[in-house]
Order: structure tokens, then sequence, then C-alpha cells
């Protein structure tokens, strides 16, 4: 720096002689105009606020003015914009008031615990009249290739099952209980004819949309009871919470309420091997009842049980059809259990030679 003496110069003016006439020189941009100080004999002058960088600068032809100088362009002289405003641009959302808010908002909570209190109830939503059959069947009819001959394990049956009934397939070992059962829980496809569950044809669905239906709308209960060795009564019973993938806190309370159902609630903790037969199947009860299904499917529950304590888990499937609004579909030969059912179909040589309901 000079002596205190000589005044402030710019970098560009301080190689220039003493008695050359200064020449201010013009910024090459903003930032210079910024940076330069005032000198003593200019009066400071308070700066107006940047321009937003959405607005328009001034025409490059226009000349040069110092910042203080400076003033917007007016709205006329803008260049428009190309880009359209965002429709929300500027605006601050203000909640609307209590009473003006639509009726279908005010009630989402509501509707919410709804759908959570009825998850067991139906989780497809679909909305199937209930005057509709539960079970209805078209010549259906299953045929097995054995060597050169055909055995014909069910021949053409047709039949309709209503909403709410506990129906006894009976007959002897042989005459097509298993088959047709399998047919109805889509366990087996058929060789003829086609069977529709709560208004859906099953035969028709590809097998991705049949897990969909076995896991949600029908439950199984088979005469070996089927239970995992290695899980307590509790998670047999939460194996189709856990693939449906409920909520742990859902999951704990169906398989409570579930077990309290069957009589097994003091049991939760034991395997399999540590019940006797009738509380095994008792279990599989409460596990074809995990997610609520509309059609129970029984295949000789009581087949390896003796006489009273068969007549005890046909009993309680009467009861649970009765309480949990279930259709049930039970095949046994035993003469002492038919007398539970509200509808008897008899088989023979896979034909039904006997239907009450046609009484």
């Amino acid at each position: 720096m000079g002596s205190d003496s000589q005044h402030w110069r710019a970098p560009e003016q301080r190689n220039q002689p003493d008695d050359e006439p200064e020449i201010a020189p013009k910024p090459a941009s903003d930032e210079d105009a910024r940076w330069r100080p005032h000198r003593p004999s200019e009066i400071p002058v308070q700066h107006e606020p940047r321009p937003a960088e959405n607005e328009s600068r001034p025409d490059s032809a226009a000349p040069w003015r110092p910042p203080e100088q400076r003033r917007r362009t007016p709205p006329e002289a803008a260049v428009p914009d190309s880009t359209p405003p965002h429709p929300l641009e500027g605006e601050r959302w203000q909640a609307p008031p209590k009473d003006v808010v639509p009726l279908e908002q005010s009630f989402a909570a509501e509707r919410a615990a709804q759908q959570r209190a009825a998850v067991w109830i139906d989780r497809t939503e679909r909305p199937v009249p209930i005057l509709d059959p539960i079970v209805a069947t078209e010549g259906l009819a299953r045929d097995y290739p054995m060597g050169e001959s055909i055995v014909h394990a069910l021949k053409p049956v047709e039949f309709q099952i209503g909403r709410g009934a506990l129906v006894a397939v009976h007959g002897r070992s042989g005459s097509g209980k298993t088959t047709m059962l399998n047919l109805i829980g889509a366990l087996d496809r058929p060789s003829a004819g086609r069977v529709w569950i709560d208004g859906e044809e099953v035969t028709a669905l590809p097998e991705s949309a049949l897990v969909g239906l076995r896991r949600y709308k029908i439950g199984f209960i088979f005469q070996t009871f089927g239970l995992i060795p290695i899980l307590t009564a509790a998670e047999n019973v939460e194996v189709p919470l856990r693939l449906a993938r409920v909520d742990v806190a859902e999951r704990d309370e169906r398989v409570r309420v579930l077990l309290e159902l069957v009589g097994l609630g003091e049991r939760a903790r034991h395997r399999p091997h540590e019940l006797s037969g009738g509380e095994q199947q008792r279990v599989a009860i409460a596990r074809a009842l995990a997610n609520s299904p509309r059609l129970l499917i029984a295949d000789e529950p009581t087949g390896q049980l003796d006489s009273g304590t068969g007549r005890t888990i046909m009993t309680l499937i009467r009861a649970l059809v009765k309480s949990e609004g279930v259709t049930a579909i039970v095949a046994t030969h035993d003469p002492l259990l038919i007398d539970l059912a509200d509808r008897i179909i008899e088989l023979r040589d896979g034909e039904i030679i006997a239907d009450s309901a046609a009484k």
C-alpha cells in the first residue's frame, strides 16, 4: 500500500502515474461492484435486495449502471417464462375448517379400525350375496389312469351347499369321499366339470390364484392331524397367520382366542407328542380356523380317535359352524357322528345315491 496521504486506488489503477487522470473502469461483473469500497467523496447509498434468480435480468445491450442505481425490470418489460408455473406455487396450504371436512374423510379412522377388526372375516373384501351357495358343482368328475384301464374315482356329480351348514359326506372307504373333497378344496384338478367356491369358478383359476383361495377362504382338517412336530401348539396355529403376513400383535391375540375356543388355552406351549390324539386334532381345527375361512373341509377328522373323543370333535365342529359362521363339509363313515349334521350326502362307487337336501 502507498502512504497514508495517498488516496485509495483500484488494483488496475495503481500502475498509472499520478499526473494522469483517473479512469473509472467498468466492473466486469456485479461482484466487482460489490467488493469495490466507496471513496470518501461518495455518499453511501443503501443497496436494494438482489433480485431473485427467477427474475429476468436487464438486457445485455443496456448501458451499465452501478448497483445502487439499478432497478428491477418492470413487469411489462420482463421476458415471459416458457415454463408454466406450478398450480400451488406461491400459495400456502391451510387445513379446511372442521365443519367443511368431507364426511368420508371424517370417518377415515373409524373405517380403518373396522377393517382391522374385520380382517378375520374377509381378507378378500369381495362382497358375495348371502343367499348364494358357498359351494356349487356342475358335472364334476375325476378319473385316474391305471395301466390300460381307467378308474372312475368320482363320476359326474352336481350339488349345491348353502352357507352356515354342517354337511356330512357319508360312504364306505373307496366311495370317492376324499376325491370329492380334494376337488372342492382345489387340491386337485377335475377331469371334467366345474366347481364354484364363494361365487368364483375355481376350475378356471391358475395355480397362483388357487394359493390365495386355499389360504384365505378354505380351511383343511386332515385325518392324520398334519401338525409340525417341532412346533408348539400355539406355533402350529400361528403358521397360517405368518403366511398371511399378519401383524404380530394380531397374530398372538388370534392364536390365544382359537386355543381357548377349542379348550387348549393352557396347553399352548406343549408340542404335539405331549398332547393326546383328541388334543392334537383340536390344535388342527384351531389352525384351520386361523384365517377365518368361509369353508371348512374335514377329511375323516375322527378316523384315528375313539368314539367318545370323535363325538366331542364333531360336536366342537358343529359349535364352530354356529359361532364362527363357516360352512363345514366333513367326510366320515361313522354313523354315530352323522346325526349331528344338518345335511347328509351319501356316496357309493363315485356316485351320489342319497342327499338329505333332496327330500
